[in-house]
């Protein structure tokens, strides 16, 4: 017998003998908070975090030399696709363009004359009037009218590319998210002249533990959160997963699209997600504080009719704004203790205490205090 053990028979004999003996068993029960375990809907959800970011951007280049002569939009500018941005030496390229053209149309007249005395040569050959000779010249002349019209073709179409090219488009509907150059620089082929990021829809890229990643899918809907809009949640669905799995991390990539037409939501800020997986009903589900971890698992302590506490090895699930999911060991109809079980064992007698009321009174208080008057008590 332990020294505790006989302290404690030592005061039961004492207050028995005093007629106490109520007295002393109220004194030995444990002071708990007690609430019953409740059954609901539970959605089970992914929690991650990422980074928004912009599906297209563009780092718009020139693609021909010559001075700027004209910009059209500032950084910030709402854009259209195909909207013209800036104008580099526009009247030279047409100047050349209009030169080519016309190179094009007398190679292209001058392939007709050979073709006419080509055919006029074959119809006097088949005739027995003109010689071979004369056809195979009227031949070579058709060759070389084809080539010189097919280059002049080429060269058309070079010269009309560069006009186009004069004219520096958006390559879709976005914002100009930065601008290199100003009206009177020159520019040659490669510089980097703007940025052009679309914003609607944006994207989010987070991370999913290994564990989940069978339970992720595109087209589930996802929920974000930024820092900007505390308190107020973006919806989107998931587009793309990652094929691999991170080594040094153990997680796998996934990206969201989320609606932006007001755009609030811009590249770089930090996003918490919420990946929707399954939702459950008659879900048992009791506060998170109740589930203690020993050596043989996950237990917690139930309270019956008798104010004894009963230790139960438990098979949690989900765990979702503070009350963790019971999978195995306890029903909707089990009262639960919540505090003061860190010294329980099973069969103990206990007293069942409320909650404090009170933020800056918390249960641990109560119960110290709750304790420490049954040893006063005593």
């Amino acid at each position: 017998m332990t020294r505790r053990t006989l302290l404690a028979l030592t005061s039961l004999l004492a207050l028995a003998a005093c007629g106490g003996e109520e007295q002393a068993v109220a004194t030995l029960a444990t002071p708990v908070i007690v609430e019953p375990a409740q059954v609901g809907d539970l959605v089970e959800q992914i929690e991650g975090t990422g980074e928004l970011a912009a599906p297209d951007r563009a780092l718009i280049a020139a693609e021909v030399d010559g001075r700027v002569t004209d910009v059209l939009v500032d950084e910030g500018a709402r854009v259209q696709s195909g909207s013209v941005l800036l104008t580099i030496d526009p009247e030279k390229r047409k100047l050349d363009a209009d030169s080519a053209r016309a190179q094009s149309r007398d190679a292209d007249a001058a392939y007709e004359v050979a073709q006419r005395e080509y055919e006029r040569a074959k119809a006097l050959h088949d005739q027995g009037i003109a010689s071979d000779s004369v056809l195979d010249l009227r031949g070579t002349e058709l060759s070389r009218a084809q080539a010189r019209r097919d280059s002049a073709a080429a060269a058309r179409g070079v010269a009309e590319k560069l006009l186009r090219d004069a004219s520096v488009r958006a390559p879709f509907a976005g914002l100009v998210a930065k601008r290199e150059i100003s009206r009177g620089d020159y520019v040659r082929p490669g510089q980097q002249l703007l940025e052009v990021v679309a914003l609607d829809p944006i994207e989010v890229e987070f991370a999913v533990a290994e564990r989940d990643t069978a339970r992720v899918a595109v087209g589930q809907p996802v929920s974000v959160s930024v820092e900007p809009y505390p308190g107020e949640r973006f919806a989107g669905e998931v587009h793309a997963i990652s094929p691999v799995i991170d080594p040094r991390t153990r997680t796998m990539r996934v990206k969201a699209r989320i609606p932006n037409a007001d755009g609030r939501l811009r590249p770089g800020l930090f996003a918490r997600t919420d990946l929707g997986v399954a939702k459950r009903s008659n879900v048992v589900l009791v506060p998170a504080e109740a589930v203690l971890q020993r050596a043989d698992g996950e237990v917690l302590f139930i309270v019956g009719p008798d104010d004894r506490a009963k230790r139960v090895v438990v098979k949690t699930g989900v765990q979702r704004e503070g009350r963790i999911e019971i999978v195995e060991g306890v029903s909707g109809e089990d009262q639960v203790v919540i505090a003061g079980q860190a010294g329980l064992v099973d069969g103990a007698a206990v007293t069942r205490r409320q909650q404090a009321p009170a933020p800056n009174n918390p249960p641990g208080a109560s119960i110290a205090r709750d304790a420490a008057a049954a040893g006063s008590a005593r």
